[in-house]
């Protein structure tokens, strides 16, 4: 090995040396941990020049598999749990509060305020299932004035906007805001789970290392309210096959339920789900403020 990596530090102690005067410190901090990371992999496992040009050679083909309609970049992110890492870093919830997960790439904003008991499935085809939802504080009160956003995937497991010409525009999304009852109330059908793309560099780097590469049926609903924190989080469909290795590593038991038949309206399933917000400006206590979640809470019937 050259003399100078066999210095004290090594790589990393020279190249933080050098970026003594960098412009932007926190970037600074953050590449030389990368590189001491590295430094740790390749001593390590004495990595080769092949393995070196097949890593390159790897984040080549990622970039060039970006386009408009698709990033490669945010799906390696999200395949390999760095984004769900990053989000439970940032979202700490208390004990009550229902988990914070990921948002997904497929979420659109703009979608219009409609009427309670809506129904949100555009085309006629799939399982009807209606659903409740509670917003309550932690003290257990309802919030009144909450914006709950719904969206999906339809019956094939594909969204409406990667699905535009079998859909039509805003196809199994809502917006619902609650009353004094912290209730909203709409109708869709059963969403359906899904692979996550196979035909390019990251399908085939999941592929090799034998990891799971489907997201179990699930639905998005995102919650602004005055005075609380932002919350993004999923309810999962616990009789999915693929329940409990979610590609993306936003799955919580917590976050999952079984829809009931409807016997008392006829055919169809319904979901009762009770959502708890943060307060605004909450901060994590405990072991160097951990994250905590805990429990989201089906409604009572």
């Amino acid at each position: 090995m050259s003399k100078p990596f066999q210095t004290a530090g090594g790589l990393p102690t020279m190249l933080r040396k050098r970026m003594t005067d960098a412009r932007n410190p926190r970037l600074a901090a953050l590449v030389g941990e990368a590189i001491a990371c590295f430094d740790h992999l390749a001593q390590s496992n004495r990595i080769s020049r092949s393995e070196l040009a097949s890593l390159i050679q790897f984040l080549t083909e990622v970039g060039y598999a970006c386009d408009s309609n698709r990033q490669e970049w945010v799906l390696l992110a999200d395949a390999l749990g760095i984004t769900s890492l990053v989000e439970a870093l940032n979202a700490p919830r208390p004990a009550e509060a229902t988990p914070n997960t990921i948002q997904g790439p497929f979420y659109r904003s703009g979608v219009p305020v409609m009427a309670h008991g809506t129904n949100i499935a555009q085309v006629a085809a799939g399982v009807p299932l209606d659903v409740s939802v509670t917003i309550r504080d932690l003290a257990g009160k309802t919030v009144t004035g909450a914006l709950l956003e719904v969206w999906q995937a339809n019956h094939e497991g594909l969204y409406e906007n990667q699905d535009p010409d079998n859909q039509p525009d805003l196809n199994l999304r809502g917006a619902f805001l609650t009353g004094k009852d912290g209730l909203v109330h709409f109708r869709t059908i059963r969403p359906k789970g899904y692979s996550l793309p196979s035909d390019g560099p990251v399908g085939r780097l999941l592929s090799a290392l034998g990891l799971p590469m489907r997201r179990p049926a699930h639905l998005h609903f995102r919650v602004t309210a005055r005075g609380f924190e932002d919350l993004v989080t999923h309810v999962f469909d616990a009789e999915d096959a693929a329940t409990g290795t979610d590609a993306l590593f936003a799955e919580d038991p917590r976050l999952q339920t079984r829809f009931l038949p409807v016997e008392e309206t006829g055919p169809g399933l319904r979901l009762d789900w009770m959502l708890v917000l943060t307060p605004e400006r909450w901060e994590a206590k405990g072991d160097a403020g951990a994250p905590q979640s805990a429990p989201t809470r089906r409604r009572a019937k």
